[in-house]
């Protein structure tokens, strides 16, 4: 009888870190970057796409949706190119030292490098000195960026 409440216990033992093992991974796979819209499609076109499922690229833990097999492998080949500013979070909001989430229908390509916004209303604040607030957030961006949002 022990035995058999041995390999019980063994057996639930096991199949508690498996299912704990596969939800981490699921969960870890499952981060979909900037909204689901397509990195290269804020430089490409007027307005960002949605990507989709079909077009995917994994990049540090994250899945970034593409409109196209194309976007996808132009993303693939210079990934710093079109990744946003500041982890995606808002730029306005790094340049005061918080982590906003950002709204990905609030955008604005500078130099090459996409800054995204909280909403409309902070970007409104932001463009007023889009040169000063991006020195700002460069400067603050190194002490926050590993910070979780809410300790700040």
């Amino acid at each position: 009888m022990n035995i058999i409440k041995s390999t019980l216990v063994s057996l639930s033992s096991a199949i508690l870190l498996g299912v704990s093992s596969f939800a981490s991974a699921i969960e870890e796979d499952s981060v979909v970057g900037v909204g689901g819209y397509d990195l290269v499609s804020y430089q490409t076109s007027k307005k960002p796409l949605q990507g989709n499922g079909n077009h995917v690229v994994q990049h540090k833990g994250v899945n970034y949706l593409f409109s196209s097999k194309d976007n996808a492998k132009k993303f693939s080949k210079n990934i710093e190119k079109y990744l946003p500013a500041y982890g995606g979070y808002c730029a306005y909001g790094a340049s005061v030292g918080k982590k906003f989430i950002a709204d990905p229908t609030v955008w604005e390509i500078v130099d090459g490098q996409l800054y995204l916004n909280l909403d409309n209303s902070i970007k409104s604040i932001w463009v007023k000195d889009i040169p000063g607030n991006i020195k700002k957030a460069d400067k603050k961006w190194p002490n926050i960026k590993n910070v979780a949002a809410s300790k700040l």
